[in-house]
């Protein structure tokens, strides 16, 4: 048992984490932390980022952010993510090292009695709870698998995973690119959750926006934003009053921006910036329509699951997305999804008319209670806390 009281001590390692209550930075790994403490003391261990505690409890789970460059310089991780951050400025590969080492170093002072690791992404926090000696076990959320797919990285990928307990990967279609990795008995798919019990839920006569289309996600290739950019003049065609939300930011947000002027949709798109999760629900319970066009990026990275998918449909908002194979796992038998081809502005134009065009009837509403069934945060966190147990055990018979 942990020193402090008589659960396990689970370290939880990641790259990204909120910096902050209801900050707009990916709350994934906080939300299964916080409901892991049924099971555990947990310990969030995490990078520094300007305006963040060293140091704090967030929601029962203690937050250890450890530094890894000056101010100024532990810029990493956010606005992007680890993989993003390094393709758009190379200098910051010299940050690395420091980040892993800083990890280990902040990671191993927590190894005290009985304890298991939870890494967050095989690249960095999986090599770091490799380098630790702690049952681990790891979970990819897609970028980290998808992605990175020269010598190298794929050689320290199949390192880190030999000594993991387990992986997860977040959907069924990482399943195959995992067991290039592992052996496929120790991958489980196990996704993410989303708060369907309060937070993402439809709100009785609540009355949507006519002829809005919303976005919400990064600007980054793999979001395919830009079709939905040149599909938009399409839409306008047929409904001239059609208008759309972007809610997010990136490293395109400039250059989608551009895009905009030179297609004339000054008056009709708007941008909106980053918006922390607690007011996503607002935007998706006023959207007529939620478009998520995903493509595969020229990097190979493309969406592990699209959680995105799951919070729209469960405000009762119709979603019009790309036929990838990560999404087939919220889609299979969903009311209230239109699929279309990839990567083809014309096809997603008529997608997101015909769902405008659509009285939406009790039929074609999405299905909050299969939804809850698959992402429902509680049961999600069930099934990782008995993986994480499981890897315990696995050690304390050793």
């Amino acid at each position: 048992m942990s020193e402090g009281g008589g659960l396990p001590r689970l370290v939880v390692l990641a790259s990204t984490y909120p910096r902050w209550q209801h900050d707009h930075e990916p709350s994934f790994v906080h939300e299964l932390s916080r409901r892991l403490t049924q099971w555990f003391e947990v310990v969030v261990i995490c990078p520094h980022a300007a305006g963040a505690k060293r140091r704090e409890v967030l929601d029962g789970v203690r937050v250890e952010r450890y530094r890894y460059g000056w101010d100024g310089l532990e810029t990493l991780v956010n606005d992007g993510g680890i993989v993003t951050n390094l393709r758009r400025a190379p200098w910051k590969w010299l940050l690395v090292p420091g980040f892993v080492a800083m990890q280990w170093l902040a990671a191993r002072r927590e190894l005290e009695g009985d304890v298991v690791v939870h890494a967050h992404w095989i690249l960095t926090p999986g090599f770091v709870a490799r380098m630790l000696r702690a049952p681990f076990v790891v979970t990819s959320h897609g970028a980290d698998l998808f992605a990175l797919r020269s010598k190298f990285p794929m050689a320290l990928k199949r390192f880190v995973l030999k000594r993991a307990r387990s992986m997860t990967v977040v959907s069924h279609a990482m399943l195959g690119e995992a067991a290039k990795l592992l052996d496929g008995s120790k991958i489980a798919v196990s996704p993410m959750g989303v708060d369907l019990r309060e937070r993402f839920v439809p709100k009785v006569g609540a009355l949507r926006e006519s002829g809005k289309i919303l976005f919400v996600g990064r600007l980054v290739e793999k979001k395919g934003v830009e079709v939905l950019l040149r599909a938009m003049p399409m839409v306008l065609a047929r409904i001239p009053s059609a208008t759309l939300t972007i809610v997010g930011f990136g490293p395109l947000e400039e250059s989608l921006k551009s895009e905009c002027a030179e297609l004339g949709l000054g008056g009709v798109v708007t941008f909106v910036g980053a918006a922390p999760q607690i007011n996503l629900v607002d935007y998706y319970r006023a959207a007529s329509v939620f478009a998520a066009p995903f493509r595969a990026a020229s990097s190979g990275d493309q969406e592990g699951l699209g959680l995105v998918l799951v919070e729209a449909l469960g405000c009762g908002c119709p979603v019009v997305t790309s036929d990838i194979p990560a999404i087939r796992d919220v889609a299979a038998g969903m009311p209230g999804m239109r699929v279309v081809v990839p990567e083809d502005p014309r096809v997603l134009a008529d997608g997101l008319v015909a769902s405008l065009s659509e009285e939406m009837s009790d039929a074609s509403k999405p299905d909050h209670a299969q939804l809850m069934e698959r992402f429902d945060w509680d049961l999600v966190a069930a099934r990782y806390a008995r993986l994480l147990l499981s890897a315990r055990l696995e050690e304390t018979r050793k």
